[in-house]
């Protein structure tokens, strides 16, 4: 069963740090795109940062310049280094990543359970 773990959120003051992991588990040949998306209470879920299997990476506006993401392909895990947090980054957090289960089949998307990231002072 493929599975998406994501690890690493919870309370921050403003300008602090988080660093948000997500582990891939499960029988598959690949992971092609792996990402982070949030929602905030109220708000449609919106994506944060995508980085492909050959390490492209694209950033939403909002976290240009203070976010990283980052993968370690070996060990199937996504990062998300968040810094300079702002109450409005307050969100539950969601991994997301493109499994191909077998050779010749299409990729087959899966997302996490979700953590909470809470910036307040």
């Amino acid at each position: 069963q493929l599975q998406l773990v994501e690890s690493g959120g919870g309370l921050v003051q403003p300008g602090g740090s988080l660093i948000l992991s997500c582990v891939a588990s499960g029988s598959f040949f690949s992971i092609n795109a792996m990402g982070w998306y949030r929602q905030a209470p109220g708000k449609q879920r919106e994506l944060v940062a995508t980085i492909t299997s050959g390490g492209v990476t694209n950033y939403a506006d909002s976290v240009k310049g203070r976010f990283t993401i980052s993968r370690d392909n070996a060990k199937n895990t996504v990062y998300l280094e968040m810094n300079s947090l702002k109450p409005e980054d307050t969100a539950v957090y969601y991994c997301n990543a493109d499994f191909k289960v077998r050779l010749g089949r299409p990729y087959v998307n899966y997302w996490g359970q979700g953590t909470q990231v809470t910036v307040s002072s």
